[in-house]
């Protein structure tokens, strides 16, 4: 193999990837670093990639989507539903931009199977039936957990082992596609699989105290006017509906829960996201470089610093 051979097809530089539970601090950490050299944040949040779910989402604000460019902000109207697979497909087009206009990409979000779904892609599912889908997804409301389990064994089986949102979307692949959402998978990938370093944001017990302030500024920023707003605009079913805290919101806004009482409920599903986030981000890194750093602690900011640093001297 001849030198301009090995040159071609060598690795591209690996991808920062600031990841963690909400309200850890991950975005305020991604614009204290873009200060320092160009940089493109990618959001890799499931739910900010909607429009018009801006506050429960803790979207940036305009301010700073003016000072850094940001990818993945305001994709999607509230109806559509976007796969890991779509989402991988933007960031990887955001990477390649962003590299060729002499820019940092940096990856900052807290929904696991997207990043999973960049560092190791799927092969994508052909666009579903638009109205097959909905009436499937109305009776598919109806059903247990149990009763999505036992659909899932039977028409995919080695997916039975995961959640209840898993289930779900393995009966919709498979009765609509007629194939299995693990055979799609199993084929050949559709986008190259990326090296990254992972820079994972958590202030440990801080985050409980942390997550009930920013329930509260929500609340006090708007959160019940924006989904008054959205109320009158986008049908019950729509899948952005699904960010936490919105259906709790919209109880409140209906006169089924007092003021207190939604701040408190949105406050403990929050939490129990954070908590099922800390164990994705434990456990689901595979052998890519972590550090783990506290963003209260000055001396872990420091290696942050020290790790974005390095990073960008060495993929620029």
């Amino acid at each position: 193999m001849g030198e301009s051979d090995e040159r071609v097809r060598a690795p591209a530089p690996p991808i920062a990837v600031i990841c963690g539970p909400t309200a850890a601090g991950k975005s305020a950490l991604a614009l204290a670093f873009s200060r320092a050299v160009p940089t493109t944040i990618i959001s890799a949040d499931s739910r900010q990639i909607y429009r018009g779910f801006d506050i429960g989402t803790a979207k940036p604000t305009r301010e700073e989507l003016a000072l850094v460019p940001h990818v993945g902000i305001d994709v999607a109207d509230p109806t559509e539903r976007w796969s890991a697979w779509q989402w991988a497909s933007m960031a990887h087009r955001a990477i390649e931009e962003a590299r060729a206009a002499g820019r940092v990409p940096l990856v900052v979000g807290g929904t696991g199977f997207y990043i999973r779904a960049l560092v190791s892609p799927l092969a994508p599912i052909p666009p579903l039936d638009a109205r097959a889908r909905e009436a499937l997804s109305q009776w598919l409301d109806t059903r247990s957990p149990d009763e999505l389990r036992r659909w899932c064994a039977r028409l995919d089986a080695p997916r039975a082992a995961l959640g209840p949102t898993q289930w779900r979307r393995a009966v919709e692949v498979a009765l609509l596609t007629g194939v299995p959402l693990s055979t799609w998978h199993a084929q050949s990938r559709a986008l190259p699989a990326l090296t990254v370093r992972y820079l994972v944001v958590d202030p440990g017990t801080p985050l409980v105290a942390r997550i009930a302030a920013r329930v509260h500024d929500m609340v006090d920023g708007g959160w019940a006017d924006e989904v008054d707003r959205l109320q009158a605009t986008v049908p019950e079913s729509a899948p952005a509906w699904q960010a936490t805290g919105y259906e709790v919101m919209r109880a409140w806004r209906r006169g089924q829960a007092t003021r207190e009482e939604a701040i408190q409920t949105v406050t403990v599903q929050t939490r129990q996201y954070a908590k099922r986030q800390r164990t994705w981000f434990r456990h689901q890194l595979g052998d890519a470089p972590v550090l783990r750093v506290n963003p209260q602690a000055a001396d872990d900011v420091a290696q942050a610093q020290r790790w974005w640093q390095r990073h960008c001297e060495e993929t620029r």
